[in-house]
């Protein structure tokens, strides 16, 4: 395997930025910043930064500890203090490393939270990881009540119950924790460079329907949604990031090219597959290299649509704050039900002309693997394509067979193959 691990500029820009942000949060106590604890999903990013606080994901900090192979440690810790072993292993890593001094990926601590700010989107675990942490830390809490979709729309009296609640229980909050007053200009600034960026970030998503793909939806996937999923979308950085992305994907467009994986452009496409379910993080360049070895591009992923389906028309209105912040938190993918999941990735096989879809069954994340199968069912029954099924975990090592997925995915690729000469 080639160690040297292929990186492209607008990745190179992403490191940049995130490191610049662990920096700024080191020294928050020294700089008199405030700092909210929040989820990726649903996250308001922009109000957040209009009362010029800092965010903290703690599913972010437990995915890069995944990566860092540290979160095997940490869920151990969390599972002695009780933890059981069926709770989601974002949540046991999150609380691990809070024990073991709740060191960031640059290896300062990262500052205790002012606020926790729960914008409840559809994972209930994310509820009761909210009640641990403030166990743990003496700060004012505050929990956004967004609708769950449960009849697949979202309707004018869910946004204006979301949007009430936004500005009546929750920028009250921001502004005592703060002590600032909310700055409606700088708040339609920030939504404004939101838009801006997603609109580049659906170009990218869109530019998998062509033949070659020159970019993979998935692997390649979890790095672009990076910066406008977390503590960046609506500064310039985040647009600059996007700008660059999409300048890259013109150029393979252009020139024929294939997505980059760690060991280099992937020239030789065979198989483009949609994929359901999040990646495994401990093992994520193994996991990868099991597709690009076998010639297999991920044109399309609903995991890259947690924190927003920009791909589906919504963008953030600088016109409207309070109702498009509102509707951000209703549309995302963890917020919708069943019916309208399976209505999204009929669409994506369809739209990406692909040749199969994969359900990555994650142990320990119900918000995604419950009822998996039915839907890998149901599709098959729809699309006339094959889906495959494993399983893997979030970041607990003890829960990613490599061996297993491999032989699992090879059968399914040969049965890719039996279709198409069939065909």
């Amino acid at each position: 395997m080639n160690t040297e691990v292929q990186k492209e500029q607008s990745m190179v820009i992403q490191k940049k930025m995130l490191g610049e942000h662990y920096e700024k949060l080191a020294r928050a106590r020294k700089d008199g910043k405030k700092v909210v604890y929040t989820f990726v999903p649903g996250n308001l990013n922009e109000l957040i930064l209009a009362f010029d606080m800092l965010p903290v994901h703690p599913e972010v900090n437990a995915l890069q500890s995944g990566m860092r192979k540290l979160s095997g440690d940490y869920i151990q810790e969390a599972e002695k203090l009780g933890h059981s072993e069926d709770v989601c292993t974002y949540v046991k890593c999150d609380i691990g490393m809070l024990k073991k001094g709740n060191l960031g990926p640059t290896g300062e601590p990262l500052p205790e939270p002012d606020l926790l700010l729960l914008s409840y989107t559809g994972c209930f675990t994310f509820m009761k990881w909210f009640e641990l942490l403030k166990q743990e830390y003496n700060c004012p809490m505050v929990m956004l009540q967004v609708p769950y979709q449960g009849d697949g729309r979202i309707t004018p009296s869910m946004r204006e119950y979301t949007a009430r609640q936004l500005r009546e229980v929750l920028v009250p909050v921001l502004e005592q924790v703060s002590g600032k007053k909310l700055d409606e200009a700088r708040l339609a600034e920030l939504l404004a460079s939101s838009a801006r960026a997603e609109d580049d970030l659906v170009y990218v998503w869109e530019s998998g329907k062509h033949r070659p793909s020159p970019i993979d939806g998935y692997f390649g996937g979890v790095y672009y949604i990076g910066p406008i999923f977390t503590a960046f979308r609506g500064v310039p950085g985040c647009e600059a990031y996007y700008r660059a992305l999409r300048q890259e994907v013109d150029f393979r467009i252009a020139h024929g090219m294939g997505p980059t994986t760690p060991e280099g452009e992937l020239r030789q496409q065979k198989y483009r597959v949609v994929v359901e379910g999040p990646p495994n993080w401990t093992s994520f360049r193994e996991f990868w290299k099991i597709f690009y070895d076998e010639g297999v591009v991920m044109v399309a992923s609903t995991y890259t649509k947690v924190g927003g389906l920009y791909d589906k028309g919504f963008r953030h209105d600088p016109q409207d704050p309070f109702n498009t912040l509102a509707e951000y938190c209703l549309g995302c993918y963890t917020n919708r039900n069943l019916p309208a999941r399976v209505d999204l990735i009929e669409q994506y096989i369809r739209d990406y002309d692909a040749d199969g879809f994969l359900f990555n069954s994650i142990k320990s994340c119900n918000s995604f693997s419950a009822g998996q199968l039915m839907m890998l069912r149901e599709l098959e029954k729809r699309t006339g394509k094959a889906g495959a099924f494993i399983e893997s975990d979030l970041v607990d090592p003890r829960y990613f067979s490599a061996a297993n997925i491999k032989n699992r995915l090879e059968s399914y690729f040969q049965m890719l193959e039996a279709k198409r000469l069939a065909a």
